[in-house]
């Protein structure tokens, strides 16, 4: 592949999660239509647009690897994921380096509710590599989040625990693109027992 048919911006899914408040479930092993969640999540990455998919693991990826279809993926394994998601969008983000991506429209295992149509105008949004876009849902900021290459150095140096992006975001809010997914997407997180009502 040369270096015009690489795709400007790479799919990136935090599917690495423990599941801690879930007794310990990974959330990519989650069942969701039949599937495991993080193959589910890869499927609306792809229906998307996103034809280059990186996937972050990290608790049972073993497990994770065998039981869900995730040939076409690049597989990336965090051993600091207990750390929380800071350390798997750094993972993700140096996974991409190097690549060519310009690009990388980050989603998150655990949000079934948010499906292509919402990932595809985050994508849509995208102008460079200095882009900074984010779903807006009635106008609140979520995921998921588009950060171009010119912002990934800030944004490994300022992820830690499960903050991820969030203050890198903060102090760059004036250049971000908020795009209202509100009306095609619900940004419910499965983090809890009661919250796998939502899995179908």
């Amino acid at each position: 592949m040369n270096e015009t048919e690489v795709p400007p911006v790479a799919g990136l899914l935090l599917a690495a999660g423990g599941g801690r408040r879930l007794g310990g479930r990974p959330k990519a092993l989650l069942r969701h239509r039949g599937r495991p969640l993080v193959e589910y999540a890869v499927g609306v990455l792809r229906a998307a647009g996103c034809t280059r998919v990186h996937v972050v693991l990290g608790a049972r990826s073993a497990a994770v690897r065998e039981l869900a279809e995730l040939d076409d993926c690049v597989l990336v394994e965090n051993p600091d994921w207990a750390d929380g998601m800071g350390s798997s969008l750094r993972a993700g983000l140096e996974s991409l380096a190097g690549t060519g991506a310009r690009a990388a429209l980050v989603s998150l295992v655990d949000q079934p509710g948010i499906g292509p149509e919402a990932v595809a105008r985050v994508l849509a949004a995208y102008r460079d590599g200095t882009s900074l876009v984010s779903a807006a849902y009635d106008g609140v900021r979520g995921h998921p989040v588009l950060f171009g290459a010119a912002h990934w150095a800030g944004i490994a140096a300022t992820a830690t625990g499960d903050r991820g992006a969030r203050a890198y975001l903060k102090e760059h809010e004036e250049a971000i693109t908020l795009v209202e997914c509100g009306d095609v997407a619900r940004p419910y997180d499965i983090d809890t027992e009661a919250d796998l009502a939502h899995l179908e």
